[in-house]
């Protein structure tokens, strides 16, 4: 979205709110979702990855309340609302009490917000007082694009202001994966905190999952005619199931067997043959990819943006047959893009269903569209959704 269209969107939340709580908002906030380009899997063994900040965000206006102005009995109280209603109108609405909040206190999407205020407290030792959220996004949930990470960040990035916190986004995103990691039970890695806080517009976020350390790198699509297509499944994933939690424990029993912290520090042609059969596919899944984000970064900065594609392409197969994290609509939805004609495409995010990317010439987007559409209806599975993305800038105040 442009500037223009964030700011009216945000008036438009600030009015609801008001009409919600009565009152106005202290201010709105963004965060967007992400994609991520390649590098799936390697962020938890303290590799690299190479996502964008997309132009899809969740959005929450935020009003503090002060003991002086409310009753004793309301003060830590957080009230919340979503547009996401499960029935498609009103308004989802859920309470916690800060005081006492501990993991699995708190269920459905207000778990999100409620893990940020833990984490606060807990990370950095914010006094966190109650308060009124209205949250609204465009980012499609459980699409594998970071619908949860976005509005962990937004809450985050609010709170932070609102209190004066001085939380930097290296801090921000530490915070929000320990909010995921301790308070929600989903044992995620460090890029899509990042990804929201530090992306921006044309551009990808070139991250060291082991030291932070960031780099933005060009991503022009539109000045080489090109764009990622994204194609959500619309098969629901989770990263609190048990798919996510095993190939990470098999990525930590790896590092163990092979000596190492973390697969990161496995030295280049090192031996594989004492692991298990499992355990080897899924090691070296995560040491090809490393080297695959080192390959697109230096395309990308050559201005190779076309080159890139194989790449993408490769980092699906290894996903699908080495890490076995794909499913029957992300293969086919591969499959199907690169036959009318993408330049590269992958699944993107934990996988176990969510999107896949496609790559592709904005001339060629009608055919891979429909050839898409119509090799899902061929099989018989549930339509997707079909949107393309661009990279935008990360979250703060709008």
């Amino acid at each position: 979205m442009s500037a223009t269209t964030n700011t009216l969107w945000a008036d438009a939340l600030a009015r609801r709110f008001a009409e919600v709580y009565g009152t106005e908002p202290d201010g709105v906030w963004r965060a967007p979702g992400r994609v991520n380009l390649i590098g799936e899997h390697t962020d938890y063994n303290n590799g690299f990855v190479l996502p964008f900040a997309i132009d899809r965000s969740a959005l929450v206006a935020v009003r503090l309340r002060t003991p002086a102005s409310e009753p004793e009995a309301e003060a830590d109280v957080v009230r919340l609302a979503s547009t996401f209603a499960p029935d498609g109108a009103g308004l989802s609405r859920a309470q916690f009490r800060i005081g006492g909040l501990e993991p699995d206190g708190v269920g459905g999407w207000a778990a999100y917000p409620a893990g940020v205020v833990y984490a606060l407290a807990r990370q950095a030792g914010a006094s966190v007082p109650g308060f009124d959220l209205l949250l609204d996004s465009t980012v499609p949930v459980g699409a594998g694009l970071s619908s949860s990470h976005a509005v962990e960040v937004a809450v985050a990035a609010a709170l932070n202001d609102l209190l004066g916190l001085g939380l930097g986004a290296p801090e921000m995103a530490h915070l929000t994966q320990y909010a995921e990691n301790e308070f929600v039970g989903a044992p995620t890695g460090i890029m899509d905190q990042s990804a929201s806080l530090m992306g921006k517009e044309g551009g990808a976020l070139f991250l060291d999952c082991r030291s932070l350390d960031s780099e933005t790198v060009p991503l022009p699509l539109a000045e080489h005619g090109l764009q990622v297509l994204v194609i959500d499944t619309r098969v629901v994933h989770s990263h609190a199931d048990g798919g996510y939690s095993a190939r990470r424990s098999a990525c930590e029993r790896g590092a163990a067997a092979l000596g190492v912290p973390s697969l990161r520090e496995v030295p280049a042609g090192a031996s594989l043959d004492g692991l298990d059969e499992e355990t080897r596919r899924r090691v070296r899944h995560v040491l090809a990819e490393n080297e695959r984000v080192l390959q697109v970064v230096e395309q990308l900065r050559a201005d190779n943006v076309v080159g890139i594609g194989n790449l993408l392409t490769a980092s699906h197969a290894s996903l699908r047959d080495d890490f076995e994290v794909s499913c029957p609509e992300l293969d086919l939805a591969v499959d199907a893009a690169l036959a009318a004609g993408a330049l590269g495409a992958r699944m993107t995010g934990g996988g176990f269903g969510g999107s896949a990317i496609a790559l592709i010439r904005q001339d060629d987007e009608e055919r891979v569209r429909a050839a898409v559409l119509a090799a899902f209806v061929e099989k018989g599975f549930r339509e997707p959704a079909l949107f393309t993305v661009l990279p935008a800038d990360g979250a703060g105040r709008v």
